[in-house]
């Protein structure tokens, strides 16, 4: 089984979603077979089918092989809090094990082009000893970190890439993503982590109002796999 791709943030809320369904998409039109997956999200909403994510619901619909949401998002939490904290409030907790073992399963499908969206970044805890890093460590896989372009990006990009390179994993590959209208200083910021990033920079991605896989594709290159 070829290695699957994780894909990781600077932080919450940089975009790991859009930027996980517009490489899906662009592996889709390079005629590549799909899968996208999402094992752990909070932030759920009830529906008639369980709870679901949007995140994941984006990854369904963009990838290929169309697997069922349990497939994708096998732990599903309510409320839009750290995962740890929203499992240990129902008693459930979250051991990397398990989301190794749910992420094998899906994985086994064939295809070309497999990712893992994180949740978060890169040391999310799930429980008070192991952080979702594990669950990308013991699936081998290799890194996407998706950069969200606003002042004190560049610390945590460069402690985010030193933290996974510690963890034993290779960064394939990081995408700058301009999550606001306006950042003071954008492409200073841009030309630094060129520098100082010693991995390929898939892409530079501006700030859309109404963004969407297709149309953030078209600013990403795919990472060599």
């Amino acid at each position: 089984m070829k290695s699957p791709f994780f894909v990781t943030g600077t932080d919450t809320e940089v975009g790991k979603t859009l930027i996980s369904c517009a490489l899906l998409r662009k592996a889709q039109l390079q005629g590549l077979k799909t899968i996208g997956l999402k094992p752990l999200a909070a932030g759920c909403v009830q529906t008639n089918d369980g709870l679901q994510n949007e995140d994941a619901l984006a990854l369904q619909q963009c990838s290929t092989v169309k697997l069922p949401y349990q497939q994708i998002n096998p732990i599903a939490l309510e409320p839009p809090i750290a995962p740890h904290i929203a499992a240990a409030e129902i008693n459930k907790p979250i051991r990397a094990d398990r989301l190794v073992g749910y992420c094998r399963g899906a994985l086994m499908q064939p295809a070309d082009f497999k990712l893992i969206e994180g949740a978060g970044g890169w040391r999310v805890p799930l429980n008070y000893r192991e952080t979702l890093a594990d669950v990308a460590k013991q699936l081998n896989c290799q890194v996407i970190l998706v950069v969200g372009m606003k002042l004190g990006c560049i610390n945590h990009a460069l402690l985010t890439y030193e933290a996974v390179m510690r963890d034993g994993l290779t960064v394939a590959g990081w995408v700058a993503n301009q999550v606001q209208p306006e950042m003071s200083r954008l492409e200073a910021n841009i030309e630094t982590l060129q520098q100082m990033l010693p991995a390929p920079c898939l892409g530079v991605v501006p700030y859309q109002e109404q963004p969407t896989p297709e149309s953030v594709s078209e600013y990403l290159k795919m990472p060599s796999f």
